[in-house]
């Protein structure tokens, strides 16, 4: 047995991992897995096998025994924490069916925990695609413990790398299909999993499944969730070996801070957008066929009923990029349209829009904004909410640089409600921005929000304060310090309120400055000539007078190789080595008034060695002359074994009168930047009294003209009701005149009806009554009839006064009917007729007994009254017709 045990041992590992003995191929996983842990590096030899034949690794996952698979698995964990990408690529299409088949639903502990412990590498060494993609299909497997296992390690590997690291969009796109599955496991597994996508996606894991699940499942999750919102958001726990390896060079390359910066913008951005889980929809191919013409309709509702039908259709969370020339003009008319109900939807429409394109909207920005904030006008704050918000959506699809003129250019717009929606769009931009204004940007929005200040309503000139208190958030107190010159310490309260209330999330980084280059050493001047004894003493400071006694100090003395540090007058500490005569003579030229000498600067730009010369190269001077100008110097050049050396030109320094010329411009300087301040806030105290003044100008403006047109309005009044008193005049003369024709014409009809006084009315119609009567009765009846046709009269002098006391038509008519009646009616006669007796001094028995006995006339007499009566209707109907003709219509 033990020389069997030798024999496989010694059998190379990919044999053993083949061979048919379950023992054998344990212990060559065991080997294996020991070899790769003492590799040096991923380049080693051992690997190559295993790399050119990855179904060794596909046999040793799905090994039939348990105890030499879980080694097997233990093995390739092995092989690939130390082999590498190169060993991932190779290995990753043949074995993770194989770990989710055999090893993730394994009864073993152990190797469930290497199992997932592989699936991790992989994503680890590589990405997490290519994993997902091989793990989805076992999503699908008939056996439910499979589909359990694979959710539970999907679960594990979103909790170690989280979505940024992992699409979601695979998975949660397959889970409906797993809710609606029979086992309670698997949903068990499947909630487990949402509410880990949930940790990291929040609400917008709802955008793709979640009106797929039932509304019992819906409810469940939402108990869940309301657990994990309780919890601070999650963090990234195992890292991919690329950025482990930017965390191991980081220290090195001195970029610490810069990772801490990216981890920080990491956290703000950890929640995800729905629009990144969303897939793009086609709106255009499902735009209503007749949109543009019953948008070109001349109703309002045929306009509104349009635009919310295209608002249907664009209302998704990403939309398809594609041309939206046409409906963006479409969009941009509308917005002058005159019913605000349109205007409103089709900011809902222009907003839905931007949203769903983000930053494909950009192209369209220049076309649209500016009519949204012209009609920023409308004061109905529902239509202004929709303009604001589509605006916001406007500017989130691009960037402050390219908004900031359009809005900078309606902050000037005399229309002050447009002023205030445009100061408040430009308040939210800076607030929601993720880039910093430039130093330009931030100098033409100081600008604009100062002069806001001087604004006579409250509400813009808080306005104004608080942009400048948002732009000072972005850019620092330091860099917005010089625009806050000149203003009150109640305005600059103000804006340091609204800079401390400010969230913003752009702040301005300055560039990195650079570090100091080190000076470079500076190159000692070494002498030419001879060494210098040691322990020699410097010579004292001479004077700046040259001596002209004293001979060339010997060159033993120590050579001036450094220059010293000027005195507080100017003077230089001169060294033991006497200077020659042309030096000394520029010495004196460059005195100052103190008859100090300035000191003589070498260039800073090179440093030239100073050389030495022998005795016998300088000739002595001259006694007579001293040494002194041209004349001391020999005409001659002299000879000397070295080059003549010229020194370099000093540059001039600086005398007590400059020194006292340079303070005066210093005070002159201030002065005069203090008389600036001084202008510049009388300047803005004046800007803002004409502003006031002309908001006055231009209410008493507005007040004069509602006078004028008020007496304008008064005076057409007047014009009207004179018009109309005129007119009632006429009518009334028309009436009078028509009261007095009235009046004629009865007096005629009375005359022609009444006998005269002197004859017998009796005689006319009743001749024949003396056959039963005698002749008194017949006097007494004419006498009484006669009495009755005055008493007639009579009354119709009263209709006529009261016709004309009448002073309205409808009371007239009614007057006159009223007089008809009593005149046809049978009583107003029998009362006619007593009146007429009682006046006369008789009884109304009398006269009525009398007139009962014509009743025994013959019919002649009868048919004689008739007559009388028929030609007497005949006229009153005429006199009628006259009347209705010559009455005015």
């Amino acid at each position: 047995m033990a020389e069997q045990e030798e024999d496989f041992s010694s059998l190379p590992l990919p044999d053993r991992f083949v061979h048919k003995n379950w023992k054998v191929r344990k212990q060559g996983y065991e080997d294996a897995a020991k070899a790769f842990q003492s590799t040096p590096d991923e380049s080693d030899p051992i690997f190559k096998p295993f790399l050119l034949d990855s179904g060794l690794w596909k046999g040793a996952v799905a090994d039939s025994n348990v105890a030499a698979q879980q080694e097997g698995i233990n093995a390739l964990c092995s092989f690939l924490k130390y082999g590498g990408r190169n060993g991932c690529m190779r290995t990753r299409n043949s074995t993770i069916t194989p770990i989710f088949e055999k090893g993730l639903s394994s009864t073993r502990a152990a190797t469930k925990q290497s199992s997932l412990e592989a699936l991790l590498l992989y994503v680890e060494l590589d990405k997490a695609d290519p994993v997902i993609e091989e793990l989805l299909p076992a999503l699908s497997n008939k056996q439910p413990k499979i589909i359990a296992a694979t959710l539970s390690a999907l679960t594990s590997i979103y909790h170690a790398y989280g979505v940024k690291i992992v699409d979601p969009k695979p998975v949660l796109k397959a889970l409906p299909k797993i809710f609606g599955h029979a086992d309670k496991n698997v949903r068990a597994e499947a909630s487990n999993l949402v509410v880990e996508l949930y940790r990291w996606l929040r609400e917008a894991i709802k955008t793709l499944f979640w009106n797929d699940l039932k509304p019992v499942q819906q409810q469940d999750l939402e108990k869940l969730f309301e657990v994990v919102k309780q919890e601070p958001h999650p963090k990234q726990e195992r890292l991919l070996r690329t950025q482990q390896a930017a965390v191991a060079a980081a220290p090195v390359a001195g970029g610490g801070d810069d990772l801490e910066g990216e981890g920080e913008e990491d956290e703000e951005e950890a929640e995800v957008d729905a629009f990144d889980l969303a897939e793009p929809v086609d709106v255009v191919s499902k735009i209503p066929p007749d949109f543009y013409e019953n948008l070109a309709s001349t109703k309002w509702k045929d306009r509104k009923e349009a635009l919310d039908a295209l608002y249907a259709v664009v209302k998704v969370d990403r939309i398809k990029d594609g041309h939206f020339d046409e409906m963006i003009s479409v969009f941009a008319k509308c917005m002058k349209d005159a019913n605000v109900a349109v205007v409103t939807v089709a900011a809902n429409c222009v907003e839905a829009l931007a949203k769903g394109l983000r930053k494909s909207f950009g192209k369209y920005r220049g076309r649209i904004m500016s009519p949204m904030l012209e009609r920023l006008k409308e004061k109905k704050q529902s239509v202004a909410d929709a303009l604001g918000a589509a605006l916001d959506a406007v500017f989130a699809s691009t960037s402050l640089s390219d908004c900031l003129e359009e809005i900078l250019e309606f902050l000037k717009h005399k229309n002050p409600q447009v002023k205030l929606e445009t100061l408040r769009f430009l308040i939210r931009c800076l607030k929601t921005t993720r880039d910093a204004p430039s130093k330009a940007e931030t100098k033409s929005i100081a600008d604009a929000a100062t002069k806001l200040l001087t604004e006579s309503t409250e509400i813009t000139r808080s306005g104004g304060a608080e942009i400048l208190g948002t732009v000072m958030k972005i850019m620092g107190e330091r860099a917005m310090n010089p625009y806050l010159e000149g203003l009150d310490d109640i305005r600059k309260t103000k804006i340091k309120e609204y800079f401390d209330a400010a969230e913003v999330k752009a702040k301005d980084k300055p560039k990195p400055v650079a570090p100091p280059l080190k000076a470079a050493p500076v190159p000692q001047k070494k002498v030419l000539g001879k060494k210098t004894g040691t322990g020699v003493k410097k010579a004292p400071p001479r004077a700046a007078t040259p001596q002209e006694d004293p001979p060339p100090p010997p060159p033993t003395t120590k050579p001036a190789t450094s220059r010293g540090i000027p005195s507080k007058l100017g003077g230089v500490p001169r060294s033991g080595l006497a200077a020659p005569s042309g030096a000394l003579k520029l010495q004196k030229k460059l005195a100052g008034p103190t008859g100090a000498s300035v000191p003589v600067l070498s260039s800073p730009q090179r440093n030239i060695p100073t050389p030495t010369f022998d005795d016998e190269a300088i000739p002595p001077p001259k006694l007579g002359l001293g040494g002194r100008g041209l004349a001391g110097r020999p005409l001659g050049k002299p000879v000397s074994a070295h080059p003549e050396y010229t020194a370099p030109p000093a540059a001039p320094g600086m005398s007590a009168i400059d020194r006292a010329e340079l303070e005066e411009l210093r005070a002159e300087k201030e002065r005069l930047q203090k008389l600036t301040e001084d202008l510049r806030a009388d300047k803005s105290k004046h800007a803002s009294q004409i502003n006031e003044l002309q908001n006055q100008n231009a209410q008493l403006i507005e007040d004069h003209t509602r006078d004028v047109l008020s007496i304008k309005a008064k005076e057409t009044q007047l014009v009207r009701a004179r018009s109309d008193a005129e007119a009632a005049e006429q009518t009334v003369q028309k009436q009078q005149r028509e009261m007095e024709r009235l009046k004629r014409e009865l007096s005629r009809v009375a005359r022609a009806t009444t006998p005269p006084m002197g004859t017998d009315a009796g005689d006319h119609i009743y001749r024949d009554a003396g056959m039963g009567m005698n002749g008194t009765n017949h006097i007494v009846s004419g006498v009484d009839r006669y009495e009755s046709g005055r008493a007639s009269r009579e009354l119709g002098y009263q209709r006529a006064r009261s016709y004309m006391s009448s002073p309205s038509e409808e009371k007239e008519n009614g007057g006159l009917d009223a007089q008809r009646g009593k005149l046809g009616s049978p009583e107003s006669r029998g009362r006619d007729a007593s009146d007429g007796a009682r006046s006369r001094g008789e009884s109304p028995g009398r006269g009525q007994e009398g007139r009962d006995g014509v009743t025994g006339q013959p019919i002649e007499s009868w048919r004689r009254a008739a007559e009388v009566t028929s030609q007497l209707k005949a006229r009153i109907e005429q006199m009628k017709a006259r009347q209705g003709l010559a009455r005015p219509h």
